[in-house]
């Protein structure tokens, strides 16, 4: 499946096509413990845990009604600014969000800099939205989020 997924993107390995023993191990990272790439059921249950902050953050200021249309399609939409925020915002500085903290993983670049940055950030949220990118991965765990962007989600403990 990673032939056909964007094997073509930038920073999605060493180009050899030998198969990895683990995923992370063309980028030197670990099998297993901290510093090795985060699994999917973790990555799915960070993104869940951001969503329910982010409509419970917006239920501090916006009016939701399960039998109004119209106040559940504007709660909708600012949660989903919210959640933008609350995404963008701590991954530029920190490199995880709450529902990755709680999660205990976070988003690392692979040229070793420190921050993801705002661009990084901004694209991944971006990407997320769209859904299949976020879906799609290869052989080193890696989805079209972080060869895009150059990064990759590792355990932080």
């Amino acid at each position: 499946m990673a032939r056909w997924t964007g094997e073509w993107l930038p920073g999605t390995g060493t180009g050899d096509h030998t198969a990895p023993k683990w995923p992370g191990e063309a980028f030197g990272l670990p099998e297993s413990g901290v510093g090795s790439v985060a699994g999917f059921g973790s990555r799915l249950l960070a993104l869940v845990v951001d969503l329910v902050v982010a409509g419970l953050i917006t239920t501090l200021f916006v009016r939701y009604d399960l039998q109004d249309v119209a106040a559940m399609q504007t709660f909708n939409w600012w949660a989903g600014v919210v959640w933008a925020v609350i995404t963008t915002i701590p991954v530029t500085f920190f490199g995880f969000t709450v529902g990755m903290a709680a999660t205990g993983i976070r988003v690392a670049r692979l040229d070793g800099g420190s921050m993801v940055g705002p661009w990084r950030a901004i694209v991944r949220m971006i990407l997320t939205v769209v859904i299949v990118p976020a879906l799609v991965r290869n052989a080193d765990g890696r989805n079209w989020l972080d060869r895009v962007t150059g990064t990759v989600v590792i355990r932080m403990r």
